[in-house]
């Protein structure tokens, strides 16, 4: 049966709130060379949607301007080259944009196939936090068995997979949360201990948490206002590593010298603008070292919440209030 021509996808034509995400009517994209198209089951729902929904966020240059970062559903069509992949397939994937659409075309090389017992939905929830925590807290952080770790933010997305990972490969994970129900996520996830941010100074229950030595690895989301005070954090040769500036990126006054007296590495990434043959590889090492672990039931992602693509407004909606645990998921 021949694809359609056309298909409904989630757009908006000026930024703004959540009001202004409508579904349209728009043609559907054809796999181009070392891409498959994929109709889409579900889609994850991240905070550089809310970003680029409010124009703050632009799509790299040839990036589709459709929202969406990561998808699962069944290969319909295959580009040149990509042969990797069949027909029928069902596979996860880390999208350049487009997934908030009917169809996404995505490179070959950015696909995994769902893990064992997976649906659509666990599927799509996997892309975005697999990826950018594998590259940032494994990679970049270089995290090792027998080190300790802090996730700061330990019940979003980013934060449940960290935790989960971390304690997987053999790591001392702290965490970092504001509400009671959040602190208990993060130990039911492995967490040796959650630190309310709120009413606790992370620096001095690291400190009393590791005799004073410090955590070799922290993993930031918050930015500006944690800057010091991660350093303060860190033990001898720790790693710090950011990965978003959710409360600012620009610090006035920042004193240098312990990054040199502790040989600290400082460090930070994004994953969307990075190559297809650096996506590539970071999936390349997923399915080798994590995705038998999901196979396994190790590890999964944490579902808080799903709704129909019609109701894309109501789930921006929930992840801006920040009251989630976990991943929000579209389906169709």
């Amino acid at each position: 049966m021949p694809l359609p021509e056309h298909m409904i996808a989630i757009t908006f034509a000026v930024p703004g709130g959540p009001e202004v995400l409508e579904l349209t009517e728009i043609p559907r994209p054809a796999p181009g060379p070392g891409e498959v198209l994929i109709r889409v089951a579900a889609a994850g729902v991240n905070r550089p949607d809310i970003q680029q929904r409010k124009g703050l966020y632009p799509p790299p240059a040839g990036a589709s301007p459709i929202l969406g970062l990561e998808a699962a559903g069944e290969i319909v069509a295959i580009g040149p080259d990509a042969a990797t992949w069949r027909l029928g397939d069902r596979v996860t994937a880390l999208c350049n944009g487009g997934g908030y659409a009917e169809y996404c075309a995505v490179p070959a090389s950015q696909c995994l196939p769902w893990p064992i017992g997976f649906d659509a939905v666990k599927a799509a929830a996997l892309p975005e936090t697999f990826f950018t925590v594998w590259a940032n807290l494994f990679q970049a952080g270089r995290l090792t068995p027998g080190e300790r770790a802090l996730i700061h933010g330990g019940a979003s997305g980013i934060g449940t997979v960290a935790i989960q990972l971390g304690c997987a490969f053999g790591a001392t994970i702290y965490a970092t949360a504001g509400a009671p129900e959040k602190l208990a996520a993060c130990l039911r996830l492995g967490a040796a201990a959650a630190i309310d941010y709120k009413t606790q100074d992370f620096v001095a229950e690291i400190a009393r948490l590791t005799d004073r030595r410090g955590v070799d690895v922290i993993l930031d989301m918050v930015g500006a206002p944690y800057l010091a005070r991660d350093i303060r954090a860190l033990a001898h040769d720790g790693r710090l590593v950011l990965i978003a500036f959710q409360a600012g990126s620009k610090v006035e006054q920042f004193d240098f010298l312990p990054v040199m007296t502790k040989r600290l590495t400082v460090t930070g990434s994004t994953m969307r603008p990075r190559s297809t043959a650096e996506k590539g590889a970071i999936a390349a090492e997923l399915a080798e070292k994590v995705w038998p672990l999901l196979d396994a039931g190790r590890v999964a992602p944490v579902i808080f919440a799903t709704f129909p693509f019609a109701e894309v407004e109501e789930a921006h909606r929930l992840m801006e209030e920040g009251r989630h645990i976990g991943k929000v998921v579209l389906t169709r």
